[in-house]
C-alpha cells in the first residue's frame, strides 16, 4: 500500500514535534510537512500534495479559526484532501463550522489524543477514505448545545422577532429599529408586544421589559 502523505500544521513547535513522534511510528504514513501557520500550509500543500492535513484550529496569521478556513477553502479547491482539526477544547461551533460543507474527509479531535497513536492514525486513515471522525466529547458537547437551544425561551421566537430583540439589547429605540428594517414604528411595536409575551414578560413595566428581554437574549446568545 502506498503511505498516506501527511502535512502537520501548528503554530507552537512543541506541538508538531509531539506529532511527529507519534506518528513517526505508523508505517502507513509519512508526514511530508510541518508548518506553524495558515499560508505556510496552504504552500505546503499546493507543493506536497498530501492525503490528509493534521491542523490546529488557531493559527498566525490571526490565531482566530485559520485551520478551519483552511478546511473549507479545501473543499473548494483539494476535495480529495482529508482534513484533521485538533482543538483544545470540545467547542461545538467549530464542529459545525468544519462540517458545515459536509462531514465528508473530515475528523475533530481534542488535542489530548496526540498521546493516543492509535486515536489519531484511525483518523487520518477514515478522513483519507472520504469518512469522518469526531471527538466523543465534541458530540456530547454539540447534543448539550441542541437540548440547551431547545430549551432556550429564545426558541420560541420568530426569525424576524430575534433580529428586532437583537436590535433593542443593543440599546437601540423602536423608531431606531424601524429605521434599520424598513419598517413602521407600529410594527416595530407590535413584534416586541409578541417578543414580551413569548418570553412572559407580561406583568412589568415597559422599559424594565426591555431590559430584560435584552438581558435573556444576551445571555443566551453567550450560552451558544
Amino acid at each position: 500500500m502506498t503511505a498516506i502523505r501527511v502535512v502537520l500544521a501548528d503554530d507552537s513547535y512543541l506541538v508538531r514535534e509531539a506529532l511527529e513522534h507519534v506518528l513517526a511510528g505508523a508505517q502507513q504514513l509519512d508526514v511530508v510537512g510541518s508548518v506553524a501557520d495558515r499560508d505556510a500550509l496552504l504552500k505546503a500543500v499546493d507543493e506536497e500534495r498530501p492525503d490528509v492535513v493534521v491542523t490546529d484550529i488557531r493559527m498566525p496569521p490571526t490565531g482566530a479559526d485559520e485551520g478551519l478556513q483552511v478546511a473549507a477553502r479545501l473543499r473548494e479547491t483539494h476535495p480529495e484532501i482529508g482534513v484533521v482539526v485538533l482543538s483544545q477544547y470540545a467547542e461545538p461551533r467549530y464542529g459545525l463550522a468544519l462540517l458545515d460543507g459536509g462531514s465528508e474527509g473530515r475528523a475533530y479531535l481534542l488535542k489530548e489524543r496526540i498521546q493516543h497513536r492509535g486515536q489519531l492514525v484511525a483518523a487520518i486513515e477514515a478522513v483519507a477514505q472520504g469518512d469522518s471522525v469526531i471527538d466523543a466529547r465534541v458530540v456530547e458537547a454539540l447534543i448539550e448545545a441542541q437540548v440547551r437551544a431547545e430549551r432556550s425561551p429564545l426558541a420560541e421566537l420568530t426569525p424576524r422577532e430575534l433580529e428586532i430583540l437583537s436590535f433593542v439589547a443593543r440599546g437601540h429605540s423602536n423608531q431606531a429599529i424601524a429605521d434599520e428594517l424598513v419598517l413602521t414604528k407600529r410594527a416595530v411595536e407590535k413584534h416586541i408586544n409578541a417578543i414580551f409575551l413569548k418570553l412572559g414578560l407580561t406583568y412589568a413595566e415597559d422599559v424594565s421589559r426591555r431590559v430584560t428581554a435584552a438581558l435573556i437574549y444576551l445571555s443566551e446568545a453567550d450560552g451558544r
